[in-house]
C-alpha cells in the first residue's frame, strides 16, 4: 500500500476499528485491480491474490504466502469462510500440516511448493486477506479461541532439580531477520533467574539458541510445530517476542506474555495490555525505543506477584 495508506490502515487496526480499516481496504483494492501487476507475479509475500472475487458457494484455494506466525493467526478465519464457501482448501507451509490438521472449516490441507498447485478450484485468496474479505468484525474474532489444539501431552521434567517446577516459563528472545528490532538480548532476560519460584525454559530456536546457558534457561526446543505445541501446553507461561511461537500459544489459549518494541506491528495496539486476537495473550511494551530493560521491569514486576499469587 502506499504509506498514507497503509498508516491509516495500520492504525485502524491497532484500535480495532475494522469498519474503517476495510474501507481503506476496499480503496486500496480497486487501486490495485486496475494498476497493479497480474495476479501470481512477483515474490509471493507481496503478492495481493484476492481481487474482489465471490467466494460464495466456491471452492476457494487459501495460499498461505505469508510468515508460518501468520497462517496461524489467521487460519482462524478458515471456519467463516467454509461457511459461505463450497469448499476449503489449503496450500500451506508443509511445517503446518500436523498441527492445522482438524481446524475447522478446512476440507483439505496441501503442502506449499515451488510452483503452481496441482488443485481444482474456482477462486484463490491468500489468508491474511481472510479478514478483509470476510468483513469480519472484533465479534467474530474474540469469540474463535482457541482454534488449534494438541492431540497428546508431554511429560515435561526438569534438567536440574527432577521435578517439575511450580511455575515453568517457557522463553523465546530471537526472531527472523525481518525486524531485528523485535529481539532481545538474553542477558536482559538474565534478571528472571532471580524471581523465586520460577524455572526457566528455553523455546529458542535458530544461532540463538546457543546463548540458553547465560540467561540460563534448560533448552527444551521442539522438533517440529506438533512437538512445540504440545510442550507449550506443559507449561505455566510462555515468554516471548513478536514470533511465531507468540501467535501459536495465543491460538492454543494457553498463557502468553508477549513482549514489543515501541513501534510495535499492526496486529498489536500501541499501549493496552490486552489483544483482540488472543484472549490469553498480555502484552508489554517498551517505554522508548530499543528500551529492553525498562520493558523487563514490568515483566519482572508482574512475574514476582505471578510467583506469589500461585505460591
Amino acid at each position: 500500500m502506499h504509506s498514507a495508506v497503509d498508516g491509516n490502515w495500520a492504525d485502524a487496526m491497532r484500535r480495532a476499528d475494522f469498519k474503517r480499516a476495510w474501507k481503506i481496504s476496499d480503496r486500496y483494492l480497486r487501486e490495485y485491480c486496475i494498476s497493479g501487476p497480474a495476479k501470481h507475479t512477483g515474490e509471493r509475500h507481496f503478492q495481493r491474490i484476492w481481487q474482489g472475487e465471490n467466494l460464495e458457494n466456491r471452492r476457494v484455494l487459501v495460499r498461505c504466502y505469508h510468515g508460518l506466525g501468520d497462517t496461524i493467526q489467521f487460519i482462524r478465519f478458515a471456519k467463516p469462510l467454509r461457511d459461505a464457501a463450497q469448499e476449503v482448501l489449503v496450500w500451506v507451509q508443509p511445517e503446518l500440516l500436523g498441527l492445522l490438521r482438524g481446524v475447522e472449516g478446512i476440507d483439505s490441507l496441501h503442502p506449499l511448493h515451488d510452483g503452481t498447485p496441482d488443485l481444482d478450484y474456482d477462486v484463490d485468496i491468500e489468508i491474511m486477506e481472510l479478514a478483509h474479505a470476510l468483513r469480519v468484525t472484533p465479534e467474530i474474532i474474540a469469540g474463535r479461541v482457541p482454534y488449534l489444539h494438541v492431540g497428546h501431552s508431554l511429560n515435561l521434567q526438569t534438567t536440574r532439580s527432577g521435578q517439575r517446577p511450580p511455575i515453568s516459563v517457557g522463553l523465546v528472545w530471537e526472531a527472523g531477520n525481518w525486524d531485528p528490532r523485535r529481539c532481545v538480548p538474553p542477558r536482559v532476560l538474565s534478571r528472571l533467574h532471580a524471581i523465586p519460584g520460577i524455572q526457566l525454559f528455553s523455546l529458542q530456536q535458530g544461532a540463538g539458541r546457543a546463548m540458553a546457558d547465560a540467561i540460563p534457561a534448560d533448552d527444551i526446543a521442539a522438533p517440529d510445530l506438533a512437538s512445540l505445541a504440545a510442550t507449550i501446553m506443559n507449561l505455566d507461561l510462555i515468554l516471548t517476542i513478536d514470533t511465531m511461537v507468540a501467535h501459536l500459544a495465543g491460538a492454543l489459549g494457553a498463557p502468553v506474555w508477549t513482549m514489543l518494541h515501541a513501534d510495535c506491528d499492526w496486529r498489536w495496539p500501541k499501549a493496552c495490555r490486552k489483544s483482540i486476537w488472543y484472549p490469553s495473550m498480555t502484552l508489554f511494551h517498551q517505554p522508548s525505543a530499543g528500551d529492553w530493560d525498562g520493558l523487563l521491569d514490568q515483566v519482572v514486576a508482574e512475574l514476582n506477584r505471578f510467583a506469589r499469587a500461585s505460591g
